[in-house]
Order: structure tokens, then C-alpha cells, then sequence
């Protein structure tokens, strides 16, 4: 459990995460263009779905605990959680179809710089020094990351309105609401292990997942649901490093605070780099660099400020 595991435990199994996540992600690139961005994104949860619950049946041996039912309370915060991450994924993978794979995977970071804005406009929450200086910093990154901002036609669509920028931001707030919806339904389920907790609520998400998503495809497209089977070798990769990322990350933040999990977790931007040059091929300019930069360094002023 938790106060039995070693201290420096949460450091491989972040980084394990965060590279299993940039795997997913790469693999989904790949099959976005055979499923389009609705069926590469039923692959995460279809083809995740049998190895998240894997590890729900491990944890639960070795816990020695019975399997939690959700209430109503903690089924609420499951579809909360489960929508957006479904909204997320989708506007991610249109993100990378739009700039990049490194680039768009900066964009879904904005999640913490998001979430504390948001806490200022809707909550009243006091503006420190280095929140202003952060959501600067951020803005600024992001403007630079913009294709009209970097390479597009003169007197084009301003920074803010480009589709990467709406696609990205739309998929950090939906990765947030998802985390808040997470977090809600663990905290409400009955049992005293937040492993457990976590490997159920990961398994009840995922199943939300495919019914809504799945069911909704089948219903309107049922060639892509069949695309989607054929393609297994491929999806059956992204369902597997989609689920040991998750549990990673959800074991990784029983064992350490979120704050420091989030701001170790920042090394995907560097794995998704590395893909981005290497796997896809994709030429990243100083601009980008740039704006990367920025974005890294506000999401991690925001997660100082939060840890204290």
C-alpha cells in the first residue's frame, strides 16, 4: 500500500507513464488516418478496456479487498470523467492533424494554466504574482505555436481563432474537466484503498466510454466500428500503452502528491519530441521551440504555485 511502497517509487512509474502515453498517442496518430478521429479514439478505450481490468483484478489480490460498487454519486463523476476524456482525445488527435504531434500534445498541457484561470473568473480565487506571470507566459506560447501566429498567410485568421489553438484548448479544458470528474469518483467510492479506487473508477470509465462512444458510432457509422476491429494489431498497441498509462498515472498520484506526479509528467513533452522528429518525421522550427518552452515553463509555475 501506499506507506509501505519506497518513497522514490512514483518517479519510474511516472516516467513509465508518461512514455506509454506518448506511445498511445503515436499509435493513434498512425490510425487516425485509417479510422478518422472518432475511431482512432474508440480504440483507446475498446482496446484498453480488457487491460485496464487486468489490473483492476491485480490490484484487488493484492490489496485483499473486495470490488467497490460505485453509488450514484461516484457514477455521476464516472461520466463526467469518461465524457471528457473522450471530448479530450478527439480534439487531441484533430490538434495533431492540424500543427503536429509534439505540438499538439503541448496544447492538451494548457489543462493546469486552464484550470486556474478558470478559478479566478468562476471561483473569485486571488491572483498571485506568478499565476499572472504563468497565464502570460502561456498565452504568449501558445500565440507562437498558432500556425497563423508562425507560418500562416499574412492578414489570415488571427492566432486565437486558428483551428489548432481552438482544437488544443478545447482538448486541455476537456482533459481537466475529465481529471475533476476522475478525482470526484474516487473520492467517493467506499473503499480504504485508493488503489482500488483508482484501478475501478478506470475500469467503470472505460466501459462508459465504449458504450457511449462505441454504441454511437455503431449506430451512425458501423463501418467504422468494423474498420476498427480489423485494425487490431495496431489498436490492441494503443489500447495496451493507453491503460498502462493511466494506471500509471493513477498509481503514481496515490503514492506521491499530484503536483510533483504533473511536474515530472512534463517530460512527455520531450518523449513527444523525440516522436515528432523521429517517428512522423516532422520538422519543429524555433518558433515552435519557443512557444513549447513557454508553455512548459507556465504549466509548471502553475503547479508551484499550487503545491504551496
Amino acid at each position: 500500500m501506499p506507506g509501505e511502497a519506497p518513497p522514490w517509487l512514483w518517479i519510474p512509474i511516472t516516467l513509465a507513464a508518461a512514455l506509454a502515453q506518448t506511445f498511445r498517442n503515436a499509435a493513434q496518430r498512425h490510425l487516425t488516418k485509417e479510422l478518422g478521429t472518432l475511431g482512432a479514439t474508440l480504440v483507446r478505450f475498446l482496446y484498453g478496456m480488457p487491460f485496464a481490468a487486468l489490473w483492476l483484478v491485480a490490484v484487488l489480490a493484492v490489496a485483499g479487498l473486495p470490488l467497490p460498487m460505485p453509488g450514484a454519486e461516484a457514477l455521476g463523476w464516472t461520466i463526467i470523467g469518461a465524457v471528457g476524456q473522450i471530448v479530450a482525445t478527439a480534439l487531441l488527435l484533430r490538434t495533431m492533424e492540424e500543427r503536429n504531434f509534439a505540438v499538439g500534445v503541448v496544447y492538451s498541457k494548457t489543462e493546469v494554466v486552464q484550470i486556474a484561470l478558470f478559478a479566478i473568473v468562476l471561483l473569485g480565487d486571488p491572483l498571485s504574482f506568478l499565476t499572472a506571470v504563468a497565464i502570460v507566459l502561456a498565452t504568449v506560447g501558445l500565440i507562437l505555436l498558432s500556425p497563423r501566429a508562425s507560418d500562416g498567410p499574412a492578414g489570415g485568421r488571427p492566432a486565437w481563432l486558428s483551428m489548432a489553438a481552438l482544437y488544443g484548448l478545447g482538448s486541455g479544458a476537456s482533459f481537466a474537466i475529465s481529471v475533476v470528474g476522475y478525482r470526484g469518483a474516487a473520492l467517493a467510492l467506499d473503499t480504504e484503498s485508493l488503489f482500488v479506487a483508482a484501478a475501478t473508477v478506470l475500469v467503470w470509465a472505460q466501459a462508459i466510454q465504449v458504450l457511449l462512444l462505441g454504441g454511437w458510432l455503431w449506430a451512425r457509422h458501423p463501418a467504422v466500428v468494423r474498420a476498427v476491429l480489423r485494425a487490431w494489431r495496431l489498436s490492441l498497441l494503443a489500447g495496451f500503452m493507453g491503460a498502462a498509462g493511466s494506471a500509471g498515472w493513477f498509481t503514481a498520484m496515490a503514492l506521491e502528491p499530484v503536483a510533483h506526479v504533473r511536474t515530472l509528467g512534463l517530460v512527455e513533452v520531450l518523449f513527444s519530441l523525440l516522436v515528432s522528429r523521429r517517428i512522423f518525421k516532422e520538422r519543429i522550427g524555433m518558433r515552435e521551440l519557443a512557444g513549447i518552452a513557454l508553455v512548459v515553463l507556465g504549466v509548471l509555475l502553475i503547479i508551484v504555485t499550487r503545491a504551496h
